[in-house]
């Protein structure tokens, strides 16, 4: 399991230096000087010159690359052209913002996706599946921002059940929990519907392995059977989505902050792109890549402890 656990976090690693250098590569391919467009059109061309000095774009792009890591590893990720404050301030000033967003999102997800899958898989064919399926397949092509809309417009606006815009104030925690429950609910619906399909199938997978009917001879509670030896197996798959999820949340989370106008690293870097604000934008999609692969080790480094064969894949 070491052994394992060091081959999947060296992994992560190298994932996220090409990542990070791919969308270094892509960013510069926006037309435009940045610049130009920080400083206006009236900016003169030696206010330009300095400028583009400033932020390091007179350079090479893989000189510019290779100046980035190198700062990156003194754990300096360049300061805002705009505020003249560090890029790592404002970002981890953010994060908290959409951790929680997604964490709520995705916890809350599961804990109604796992069981209404596991509650079809027992009870398959009947009106209860039946009605489960349907749900789960409205709930999985509800886009995110959709949701978001309408729940904003029912539930806050119509019903007045929960606050509109915003994160809460700071300090008060019920407050914040309240400010969360609508953008939570937009992001998470439609993982409701993913993982009860999944754990459905996988459930009826893995009730028809030799396993399970050599328990089922032994005599054991049909309870036992299936919350001990088949939901541990059956979740694997969740386990790996759930993980993968992460990442599709944070882009989920970019429509939803923007829509009750919450702070979050979404926002940031749809901001930071707009105006071209080059050391925030890399600054937050390192973040976000980082937070992506250590969802998706966790989840991989969970299947392996649940199940030993993983570990010889890698």
């Amino acid at each position: 399991m070491l052994i394992y656990c060091i081959k999947r976090i060296g992994l992560g690693i190298l994932i996220v230096m090409l990542a990070v250098t791919l969308l270094f590569f892509m960013i510069h391919l926006v037309p435009g000087d940045p610049a130009r467009i920080l400083l206006g059109p009236r900016a003169t061309p030696e206010l330009i010159a300095s400028m583009s000095q400033q932020l390091g774009l007179d350079k090479p792009l893989p000189i510019q690359i290779l100046m980035f890591f190198a700062n990156l590893f003194r754990g300096d990720m360049g300061m805002d052209v705009i505020t003249n404050r560090p890029v790592a301030d404002i970002v981890f000033g953010q994060l908290p913002y959409t951790l929680s967003l997604i964490l709520t999102a995705i916890i809350g997800a599961a804990l109604i996706g796992i069981p209404l899958g596991c509650y079809s898989a027992i009870n398959r064919n009947s009106l209860a599946d039946r009605v489960t399926g349907i749900l789960s397949v409205a709930c999985i092509t509800a886009p995110a921002f959709v949701v978001a809309l309408y729940s904003l417009l029912i539930f806050a606006v119509y019903l007045k059940w929960f606050p509109a815009v915003g994160a809460g104030e700071k300090g008060d925690f019920g407050d914040q929990v309240a400010h969360l429950v609508l953008p939570a609910f937009a992001i998470g619906l439609s993982w409701v519907g993913y993982l009860s399909r999944l754990v459905r199938a996988s459930m009826l997978e893995v009730m028809g392995e030799n396993h399970i009917r050599t328990a089922r001879a032994y005599g054991l509670p049909e309870r036992l059977v299936v919350f001990r030896y088949a939901l541990k197996l059956a979740v694997l798959p969740t386990v790996t989505v759930i993980g993968v999820g992460m990442g599709f949340l944070l882009s989920a989370a970019v429509f939803t902050e923007i829509v009750f106008a919450r702070p979050g690293l979404g926002k940031l870097i749809f901001d930071s792109i707009s105006t071209r604000n080059y050391p925030v934008v890399m600054g937050s999609v390192l973040v976000s890549t980082i937070l992506f692969v250590i969802s998706t080790t966790i989840s991989d480094l969970i299947n392996a402890w649940l199940d030993p064969r993983i570990r010889a894949s890698l």
